[in-house]
């Protein structure tokens, strides 16, 4: 659920300021899952913006006390919630870690990067939230390999899919993020992002992705 909708409309706001958002109905964009997508949501872009970066690191880490406790540690999602992860952390006086897709074919072999104590109670940072598959595998890596105590995960962003919302209800994991689709989609049309051909075409595209056809 998002925080707060003041701070989601200015956080739709802010990433369409700086183009996180891009749109490309005639060649629509192919996500890590497979689904084609009209719309590209590209958080990392955030960090190239300080003003815009601070103010997303701080909503998103103020109400990790009040809505988890004190964690012992955050944890990034690889890729794109490794710097914003860091920064959280450091802001919370933290140590922090990021979690791989996978484990590393070489070396140490790790999937988890950084100190982890055993039983550690973590938040997990993710920079976007789309069908909550890459968040699930970093969380049970996160849990198995380091055997953390998961006490929720904070997002910039999330799509708002029925699959990703039923996948963190079945885990019983605590989802809070800063801004949703929703919000995005009627601030770009406010601001003329969009128009209402490619509102309604989106809205058509959010109620069944992996079936939309182009």
């Amino acid at each position: 659920m998002i925080l707060d909708e003041n701070t989601a409309h200015k956080t739709a706001e802010l990433l369409l300021q700086i183009n996180a958002i891009k749109l490309n109905p005639q060649e629509p964009f192919t996500w890590a899952s497979g689904i084609k997508s009209p719309i590209y949501c590209d958080n990392r872009i955030i960090l190239s913006y300080p003003s815009i970066r601070n103010y997303i690191v701080s909503e998103l880490a103020k109400p990790i006390e009040t809505l988890f406790g004190k964690p012992d540690a955050i944890a990034g999602v690889a890729t794109g919630a490794i710097g914003i992860g860091a920064i959280i952390a450091d802001y919370l006086g933290l140590p922090f870690v990021y979690v791989r897709p996978e484990p590393k074919k070489h070396g140490r072999q790790n999937q988890i990067e950084g100190k982890l104590n055993p039983h550690a109670n973590v938040v997990v940072i993710e920079d976007l939230i789309s069908t909550g598959k890459s968040s699930m595998n970093a969380i049970k890596a996160l849990k198995a390999e380091g055997k953390a105590n998961i006490k929720g995960m904070m997002a910039i962003f999330t799509y708002g899919f029925e699959e990703s919302e039923a996948l963190f209800k079945n885990e019983y994991l605590d989802v809070y993020t800063l801004g949703n689709y929703e919000i995005l989609l009627e601030k770009a049309y406010k601001t003329n992002y969009l128009n209402k051909t490619e509102l309604e075409l989106l809205k058509t595209w959010r109620k069944d992705p992996a079936n939309w056809k182009y």
